[in-house]
């Protein structure tokens, strides 16, 4: 069995030159030439380079990165549609001998691919209009009396999550969160692929989202923001990124840029927050890895991703 790691890990935090210096080490250890895949959210649209952290030529150096680039903005973009490049693409990797590198900006893609996609039946037209139809207050009760589970874990902003559980439970009789939870324990794990998970202390972390913003601005993040929303190439999903979403205002001269820039700070920390929640709850996963990476060089975590993920027999 060939293994190849998984890399997770808080926005801002390296991943993207930790996976490039892990491609130079594999090959020093002649374990095989490493290829990058992608599993970001955002990534895949063209023309949102700055705003995504999209890795320049210079910051690849010549190291195969796959799935960025691939539709325009105004295009919808699906974690199915990605698994659906995903898999054939890694299985072509490893077919020419190399190691693919799969690196997560979207924590969905990660769990998606190691775990597979719990979908849970389609409603019937009736349950959907009859859902639909309703206020997002009496949504909110009714999950609260059918799925206790769910209600809690759902944000209350959450419309769409909680449409989706509420139309499970109308079909199935079945709370979501039960026929999660056979899912999970169903599941057929990847047992090659080997969770990695880039492990930081909050303050550092704050910090360097906080640099990155201001080095995205610098470069120019404003006007390819800008450039996108004149020629309505931002479309209703793309434009949900963090650092388009808050400057929008600010092109419809809603708001100044100070205000909008502190914004995309204020939601950036915020989504480093929320990933290294979600990191805690699979830190207990078997065979996963975690590595203190706070003000770390990337060579040196590396090194650390070649021990743990291809240990040398004894």
């Amino acid at each position: 069995m060939d293994r190849y790691p998984v890399i997770a890990g808080p926005t801002a935090g390296g991943k993207t030159a930790v996976a490039v210096e892990l491609a130079f080490a594999l090959e020093r250890a002649g374990i095989g030439r490493g290829e990058v895949v992608t599993a970001d959210a955002f990534q895949v649209y063209r023309g949102m380079d700055i705003g995504t952290a999209k890795p320049t030529g210079e910051e690849r150096r010549g190291v195969p990165h796959h799935l960025i680039d691939l539709v325009e903005p105004t295009e919808r973009f699906t974690v199915h549609d990605w698994l659906a490049r995903a898999e054939p693409l890694i299985d072509a990797v490893r077919s020419r001998g190399r190691v693919p590198i799969v690196v997560g900006g979207t924590n969905l893609y990660v769990k998606a691919f190691l775990d597979g996609l719990f979908d849970g039946p389609q409603p019937s037209d009736a349950v959907r209009d009859a859902v639909a139809e309703m206020s997002q207050p009496e949504r909110r009760a009714e999950l609260e009396r059918v799925d206790p589970e769910a209600f809690a874990r759902i944000h209350a902003s959450d419309i769409r999550r909680t449409v989706r559980a509420l139309e499970v439970h109308r079909e199935t009789g079945t709370p979501i969160s039960v026929l999660q939870a056979q899912w999970d324990a169903e599941r057929i794990a990847r047992p090659d692929a080997v969770l990695v998970g880039l492990d930081w202390e909050v303050g550092a972390l704050n910090r360097r989202i906080n640099r990155r913003v201001r080095a995205m601005l610098d470069a120019g993040l404003v006007e390819e923001a800008r450039g996108l929303w004149e020629t309505g190439r931002l479309g209703e999903q793309a434009r949900e990124a963090i650092g388009y979403k808050q400057l929008v205002p600010h092109l419809e001269g809603r708001q100044s840029l100070a205000d909008a820039a502190e914004r995309v700070k204020i939601e950036s920390r915020r989504l480093g927050k929320n990933q290294r929640t979600w990191l805690r709850r699979l830190s207990t996963r078997n065979g996963s890895a975690w590595i203190p990476s706070t003000d770390r060089d990337p060579t040196d975590i590396a090194q650390v991703i070649v021990n743990t993920v291809f240990p040398t027999p004894l």
